[in-house]
C-alpha cells in the first residue's frame, strides 16, 4: 500500500474511532505483539435483530386480544423503567425520566412549553420495525406515563429536525 506501519495503524484508529470498523481477532505471528483482524463494525452489516424483533412482536401479540397487547405493552414498560419515587417533584421526575431513557438509548431530552413539558426522543430505538409494529409507539407512551406519573400525549412521530435526523415529541398533559 505504501504506507508506514504507524501510518496504517493511524488511519485503522481512526476508522475504528468512528465505528467503521472493530477488532474481529488476533493472529499471532512469530514474536511481538500479537497482529489484530479487522472487520466492518456490526452496526454496518446488521445483526439481524430488527427481524427477529419483528418476528418476536408477531407471535407474541398476534395471539392475545387487543386488551390482553395493551397490558402486555405496559408490562414491558414498567419492567423498563423499573421502580419510580412520584414523592419527587415534576422536575427532578422529569430529570430521571430522561437519565433512563438515554441509558435505553433514546438520546432523549426535555424543555418547558407553554403548555406543559415537552419530552423529545431523538432516536428510536426501534425505527426500523416501528412501521409495522406501531404499538411500539404506545410502548414509549407507557414508560413515560410510568415514569412521570401523568398522560402523555404524542404530538410528533419520527418528525425530521433540523439535520435531517428523525424524532418524536411527546407532551405531558397532567399535572404529575
Amino acid at each position: 500500500m505504501g504506507m508506514t506501519g504507524a501510518n496504517i495503524r493511524h488511519h485503522l484508529e481512526v476508522l475504528e474511532s468512528n465505528d467503521l470498523l472493530e477488532v474481529i481477532g488476533q493472529r499471532k505471528e512469530g514474536r511481538g505483539r500479537p497482529m489484530l483482524l479487522y472487520g466492518l463494525a456490526g452496526r454496518l452489516i446488521g445483526d439481524g435483530l430488527e427481524k427477529l424483533a419483528g418476528t418476536l412482536l408477531d407471535v407474541w401479540l398476534g395471539a392475545e386480544t387487543e386488551k390482553m397487547r395493551e397490558r402486555a405493552i405496559l408490562s414491558v414498560a414498567e419492567r423498563l423503567v423499573g421502580k419510580m419515587d412520584f414523592n419527587i417533584p415534576v422536575m427532578k421526575r422529569l430529570v430521571n425520566t430522561v437519565e433512563r431513557l438515554n441509558e435505553l438509548n433514546y438520546q432523549a431530552r426535555w424543555e418547558a412549553s407553554a403548555v406543559g413539558p415537552r419530552l423529545i426522543l431523538g432516536h428510536c430505538p426501534y425505527a426500523a420495525i416501528v412501521s409495522i409494529h406501531p404499538e411500539l409507539c404506545q410502548l414509549d407512551k407507557n414508560i413515560l406515563q410510568t415514569s412521570l406519573g401523568s398522560p402523555m400525549e404524542l404530538t410528533s412521530k419520527l418528525q425530521l429536525g433540523d439535520k435531517g435526523l428523525p424524532f418524536c415529541v411527546f407532551l405531558m398533559v397532567g399535572n404529575g
